[in-house]
């Protein structure tokens, strides 16, 4: 079963925002994310899926999901300021 790392991205007006997750079922969960549904950072809130990995177990994908939440140079590439 295929795995994916993914960011969402939103631009609330207070500034942009990122999130990282891992999921088996990659369109689902970005709805998830904006039925309110998903993660409780992300509820209130409209995403858009900006990047995505694929990985062949979770375990590799749950590893590069805690190494891409550490890495915000990375984030902040995908979703640069306004400006």
């Amino acid at each position: 079963m295929s795995c994916f790392v993914y960011v969402i991205g939103t631009d609330d007006g207070k500034g942009r925002r990122t999130y990282v997750g891992w999921t088996n079922n990659l369109e689902k969960r970005v709805e998830r994310h904006n039925a309110g549904t998903g993660a409780k950072s992300t509820r209130g809130r409209q995403w858009k899926l900006i990047y995505a990995e694929r990985y062949q177990t979770r375990g590799e994908a749950m590893s590069r999901e805690w190494h891409l939440k550490r890495d915000r140079s990375f984030r902040r590439i995908l979703a640069p300021a306004p400006g």
